[in-house]
């Protein structure tokens, strides 16, 4: 196990390694930032200066090593528009980003997952047709939409939440909801193909065959078996509700990361988006990692692998 581990652990470095380096060409030429830090009608010596001080004149090859040095040695250096460490802007704002990923993740497996298994046990009924259709409409929809919908329904019309920003746990409920709905009938789909090919196997037929109910079935044996792409589908969307935070975010004023990147890319502040792009890495590898070893407790048929 610690030698797959440390194999694992070593993918995970040179995938990292390659979404930096990806991430820093792109940025550094996507344009100069000198120019939106510069007063408007500064002379070519001023703008100069302020490119030899921010060390935009080198080589992009030496910022590049310079970058290398700095992140070997956990410094994740200073952002270009506020001149204070990248790493502290992200910090601020990550908690945000966290809480609001969770409330999405609770709506996604609080209502995927039944809905999943709803549509398996019912399939070809009117009820899995009407859930179908459902998880079909929320797969569908861009990001916004639920926002939009949500802020005019509940916020305008019935006042019932605030329109934006952060306050009480009513705050979070509509970015929750707009957010976790995208993974909701990610879950609900994979969690109904994952029990119906537990339910064509011979050993639910034999418990069928002893008086045992579907559910009961399905509850005490199918599910156990059928968890192993749930997992895999739970590990991919806790990254995948960190970076997809950024329209959310934006729609509802929500003080998170994604809204910070947005912000960020805009003013062309290289070294807050970097960090940014190196913990959403880190965080799908490290879910990707640990979902390997939950498949081993789940089901011990599977052992790691060298």
């Amino acid at each position: 196990m610690f030698r797959y581990a440390g194999s694992r652990l070593i993918q995970a470095a040179i995938a990292i390694f390659g979404v930096l380096t990806i991430v820093f060409i792109v940025m550094h030429l996507s344009g100069d930032p000198t120019l939106l830090l510069v007063p408007q009608g500064a002379s070519t010596e001023q703008i100069n200066e302020l490119r030899h001080q921010l060390g935009f004149d080198r080589p992009l090859w030496v910022q590049y090593l310079n970058y290398l040095s700095d992140l070997a040695r956990f410094d994740f250096g200073m952002s270009v528009v506020q001149r204070v460490p990248a790493i502290d802007i992200v910090a601020s704002r990550l908690p945000y980003t966290v809480m609001l990923a969770a409330g999405a993740l609770v709506v996604a497996i609080g209502i995927g997952i039944p809905v999943g298994i709803i549509m398996a046990m019912r399939r070809g009924g009117w009820l899995e047709k009407i859930l179908a259709a459902i998880v079909l409409t929320g797969q569908s929809v861009p990001t916004f939409l639920p926002g939009i919908l949500l802020i005019s329904v509940f916020a305008v019309t019935l006042r019932w939440l605030p329109t934006s920003g952060v306050g009480d746990i009513r705050a979070l409920i509509m970015p929750s909801i707009a957010l976790g709905a995208i993974s909701m009938s990610t879950f609900a789909r994979m969690t109904r193909i994952a029990v119906l090919d537990e339910l064509s196997k011979d050993y639910v037929r034999a418990g069928r065959a002893r008086g045992l109910s579907l559910g009961a079935v399905v509850f005490r044996h199918v599910l156990r078996n059928a968890s192993i792409p749930v997992i895999t589908i739970a590990a991919l969307e806790i990254g995948n509700l960190l970076a997809g935070a950024v329209i959310v975010e934006t729609v509802f004023a929500w003080p998170g990361i994604g809204q910070l990147a947005i912000q960020s890319i805009q003013s062309r502040d290289f070294l807050v988006v970097q960090v940014i792009v190196l913990l959403i890495s880190c965080v799908y590898v490290l879910t990707s990692l640990l979902a390997d070893f939950v498949y081993a407790a789940v089901d011990p048929r599977i052992r790691m692998v060298r």
